[in-house]
Formats: structure tokens, sequence, C-alpha cells
């Protein structure tokens, strides 16, 4: 299956909801409910297979309003900031979706999966440096709350994206950021994601390898999606079903000789 060669990476860069927290049927249960009262009397339901698979995941949270009813052939002021939750504008339908998953992760918390954590320790055992990546304002808040902040030397978030003009994915800029920070060339660092956007971002930078994690489940655990050759197709160097499947060789522990 392969796995991380650090005789040539020097870094593993790794986006946040549903590579490193079980939070990616927390978003999309968050986009149902509201997309789901704003097409009602327009359009079908909002999918959470088709819609947020194909639209919504991976993307900054005001792109993946854009593009999902774009999809959808339906058109909405761009509206601003300021504009309340729910109402039908770009900044309202966005600002809704951010509000409903700010208020699960506050009343349920955040879990990380055991594997990824398990990866995580073993890459900084052996030297290895690690990044978290996340187009969400949620994410150092995300992190904190699964126990994980510390097991990564950088984090570059929606924050970021913001306040340094950063364009969300399937651009590359939040990991080539993360890379910035890291002080290292795209080519020492792996890139772990489950979207295609990511997948896509992380090959068009340059990245020494493209790791895609596949669980083989919609977001709301319902329907199983083989998504492996899509991600393959977006740039993907590989394809696994858990990060577990993956090994790290070419650099010895720290500590050990």
């Amino acid at each position: 299956m392969g796995g991380f060669d650090l005789t040539r990476l020097r870094a593993v860069v790794f986006d946040t909801d549903g590579v490193v927290t079980d939070t990616a049927r927390v978003h999309a249960a968050s986009w149902k409910h509201v997309f789901d009262a704003f097409l009602r009397g327009r359009s079908a339901p909002f999918d959470v297979c088709a819609d947020y698979l194909a639209f919504v995941d991976g993307r900054p949270r005001l792109d993946g309003v854009r593009t999902f009813l774009a999809a959808r052939g339906i058109s909405i002021p761009e509206g601003g900031p300021g504009d309340e939750p729910g109402a039908a504008t770009v900044h309202g339908l966005g600002r809704a979706k951010d509000a409903l998953f700010a208020e699960a992760i506050e009343r349920h918390g955040v879990a990380a999966f055991p594997s990824t954590v398990a990866l995580l320790h073993e890459l900084r055992r052996r030297g290895c440096r690690t990044g978290l990546v996340s187009a969400s304002r949620h994410c150092r808040a995300v992190a904190a709350s699964a126990g994980v902040l510390a097991l990564f030397d950088v984090l570059v978030d929606g924050n970021d994206a913001a306040e340094l003009g950063l364009a969300g994915k399937p651009d590359p800029a939040l990991f080539l950021e993360a890379a910035r920070r890291l002080d290292l060339p795209p080519a020492e660092v792996a890139v772990v994601e489950d979207a295609l956007p990511g997948v896509e971002a992380a090959r068009r930078g340059g990245f020494g390898l493209v790791v895609a994690v596949d669980r083989s489940a919609t977001p709301d655990g319902r329907d199983h999606v083989d998504r492996a050759p899509a991600l393959l197709a977006a740039g993907a160097d590989v394809v696994v079903g858990d990060l577990a499947d993956l090994t790290v060789s070419g650099r010895v522990p720290v500590g050990r000789h």
C-alpha cells in the first residue's frame, strides 16, 4: 500500500475534517439543515451524498454556498458579513451554517480518528514535522476540543485565509502557506486529504506525496460510495480506507540509535 518515506519527506500536512477529526458528518448535517430550509418550494432537498461531496466538501464556506446553488441553477444576492443568519444571501446561508456547526461542536465535542492520532505520534517520534490545514475558521477550536492541537507544528485555517487573502481549495494557497511556515519546499512535504478539492489543491501545489483517505461512507454514515477513482483522477498518489493502512519508514525514531 505504501506510506511515508522520510528519507525524502520532512513534513506531513493534514486536512482537518474527515482526516484528523470526525467532523465531516457534523458539517454535512449543518449544511443539510440550512439548505433544506432554503430550498423548500424551490428545489429538491440537499443530499449529503451527491451534494455535500460534490459541491461543498473541502471548500471555504461561502464557496460551498455558491458552488452548490450554481449546480441547482439558483442565483441569490451575495449579501455581506452583517446579514442575518439564514437570510437568502450567500453570506446569510453561510452564517446560518457556521452557527449550527459551532453549536454542535460546543454541545457534543469532537473526536479524533485513533489511527490518525497514532500516525501523528509516529511521525513526530521520527522527527517529522506536521501541519494542520482547514478552510474553516473553527479549526483551532476543533483541534483543541479533540485534544490534538499540540501534535501540530503549524496550523493554517480560515482565519489565516481571510487575513492573508488566501484563495480556497482547489487553489493550493492554504497548503503552500503551511509549507512556508514549516520552512520547507512543497516537494519535501506530504499532504493528507479526503476531499476532491483538497486533493486537487495538493497536486497543483507540487507536494511530494498526496494521500487521499476514502473512509467509504457518506458523511452521514448511511450509504457507501467508492470515491477512490475520483480521488486518483484528482491527483492522489495513493488512496487508503484508513491511515492505519500506511507505513512510516526512512528515519530512525528520535532517541534511538
